[in-house]
């Protein structure tokens, strides 16, 4: 099981909601969430099946930065 953990733009509630729908859709996501109170906007994910890399590219299919952050 994967722990990531990204630096987005995703910084209010009604963006959250806008993602919400693609996360809990995607059946390779265990458990998500986002802390908009963080200077980064942190977007946590769990997966076992998908990459970093893939869970950049889906964030930033819908528009918004996504970055990995360091251990």
């Amino acid at each position: 099981m994967g722990v990531y953990v990204f630096k987005t733009d995703i910084n209010s509630a009604s963006l959250i909601e806008s993602v919400k729908p693609l996360l809990n859709s995607n059946q390779y996501i265990s458990d998500w969430s986002i802390d908009i109170e963080d200077i980064d906007n942190v977007l946590r994910i769990i997966s076992v099946e998908l990459l970093e890399n893939e869970i950049i590219q889906i964030i930033k299919n819908k528009g918004f930065i996504c970055e990995a952050l360091p251990d």
